[in-house]
Order: structure tokens, then sequence, then C-alpha cells
């Protein structure tokens, strides 16, 4: 079963604390609390399905770690997930999914967003992550 935006990075900000020796379980409590950046983009990706969904799934691996798999639902709309790193330093977690649509014979459409957890800072990592992985998906 596949872990929702809110879980995945309340795990991953939870390790990074506990990497730095604070208390992972708090940490993990006090981000699901946390509001989230969330910024959605459509796009059109002039390569046919099959070509879409490689390119899709090549870009965002090189961007972060890949969370769960990539599936195919029911209606044959391939969702691939990572876990990137966005903010200063990019350190605050960034979870990205793509969904790939079938458009004509030679596009393809994708619906990427990003949701990140925001603390006093405002960082935008969610807005940010998902503008520079929209522009390499189009190139």
């Amino acid at each position: 079963m596949d872990q929702s935006e809110d879980d995945i990075l309340a795990d991953e900000l939870a390790a990074l604390a506990a990497g730095t020796g604070g208390g992972g379980g708090l940490t993990r409590f006090v981000a699901k609390l946390m509001k989230k950046n969330v910024h959605e983009i459509d796009l059109v990706v002039l390569l046919p399905f099959e070509g879409a969904v490689e390119h899709v799934a090549n870009v965002l691996e090189r961007a972060g770690r890949t969370v769960g798999s990539v599936h195919e639902p029911g209606d044959g709309q391939p969702t691939i997930r990572v876990v990137a790193g966005g903010g200063a330093d990019g350190l605050n977690p960034v979870v990205v999914t793509a969904l790939v649509t079938r458009g004509d014979a030679s596009s393809s459409k994708v619906r990427l967003r990003a949701a990140a957890k925001e603390g006093l800072i405002k960082q935008r990592a969610g807005e940010r992550t998902a503008t520079r992985l929209a522009a390499l998906l189009a190139t």
C-alpha cells in the first residue's frame, strides 16, 4: 500500500532528526501537524506514451529516491513518486508525484505534484521543486 505524502514527509523529517541525534518520534509527530507547500503543474511532453513514461521516470529518478513503485492503476496512468531534496541546501524532503496520461500519437500529458512541509521560514520547497523538475521534463 502506498504511503500518503504526509506520512512520507514525516518519516523523512524524523530520519533527518534521528541522524543528527534528535528525537525522531517527536519530529514525526510535529511534522504531521505542519502545513504543506504543494504545487501542481500540468505539462505536455512531446513523446509518445511509452517514451514519456520512460522520460519522466528517468528525470525523477535522477532528482531523488524512488518511493514505492511505479504502478499503473486500472485506467493505464502510470504514477511515479520520488523524494527529492528541496529548500536550503536540499535538506527539506519533497515528495514529487508524476501522473502520465496518454495524449495524441506524438504527445503525452504529465501532472507533476510536489509537496514539502513548511516551518516558520517559508522556503516554498514544493513550488520550487515542481518548477525545477517541470523545466527538466520539458527539455
